[in-house]
């Protein structure tokens, strides 16, 4: 039973306890769980309060409601390493996975306007912006800056689902010698949410990197939107190259 004396909330005791059940296995993946009168039978506690457990565990991709069935217990989200050294079709490949990338707007060399995050703002670099798509789903868009001078002539390659580390090795012997990468809670633009089929009030993960070589630093900056309800993005730590 739950503890009405616990100083932590019983919705949040409930979702604790349901949440266990799945790492176990005790509630298997695909699994339809009780129902909300049931959970207020088991656990004796309001309807509202199991309602906003499993609200909870719904935001967190732990469960899904199919309108007229109930509530499952969801599929476990594919991993994929997004920063690995091997590019991020490559990473979405290994994983069995068959990612489709298209360019959102062609590499050009502009002026750019941007936020004071981004090391090319107030002045020129190549940009670049790109969308992977899972299964006709779109999961992530990129929007790629490179060094003017760094990458000089890359827009006349063709950068179509390529891995932008082999092509800065292969055709302007570049290799990262360190950078910096954030993560935080990000809210898409209109554009941007169109793009990925979502709202401009939906989170996302923001990641944002940037790469020095040594021939210059913050030779490469990357924003990047990942919708996370389908795959889990992963990190191993030691890659040092950009994908």
């Amino acid at each position: 039973m739950l503890n009405p004396e616990s100083p932590i909330p019983l919705y949040h005791q409930l979702a604790e306890r349901l949440s266990a059940q799945i790492r176990t296995g005790e509630l298997a993946a695909g699994a339809r769980i009780p129902s909300e009168h049931q959970l207020v039978a088991m656990y004796g506690i309001g309807r509202p309060t199991v309602r906003q457990a499993l609200d909870s565990l719904v935001r967190q991709g732990l469960l899904c409601r199919r309108r007229g069935s109930g509530t499952f217990v969801c599929e476990p989200a594919q991993e994929v390493d997004l920063f690995s050294l091997d590019g991020t079709k490559a990473a979405f490949h290994k994983k069995g996975l068959m990612a489709e990338t298209r360019i959102r707007e062609k590499i050009r060399l502009q002026q750019i306007t941007d936020t004071p995050d981004n090391p090319f703002s107030g002045r020129q670099a190549y940009f670049l912006s790109r969308l992977t798509c899972l299964a006709g789903t779109p999961v992530l868009l990129e929007d790629l800056y490179l060094h003017p001078q760094l990458f000089a002539g890359i827009d006349r390659l063709d950068l179509a689902g390529g891995s932008l580390s082999s092509i800065a090795a292969e055709h302007f012997m570049l290799r990262p010698q360190g950078g910096k990468q954030s993560f935080r809670i990000g809210y898409p633009d209109a554009a941007q949410a169109r793009c990925l089929d979502v709202t401009t009030s939906s989170p996302l993960l923001q990641v944002e990197r940037r790469l020095d070589f040594a021939a210059g630093r913050d030779g490469f900056f990357s924003r990047l939107f990942c919708r996370t309800e389908h795959v889990v993005f992963s990190q191993h730590m030691g890659a040092s190259d950009h994908g």
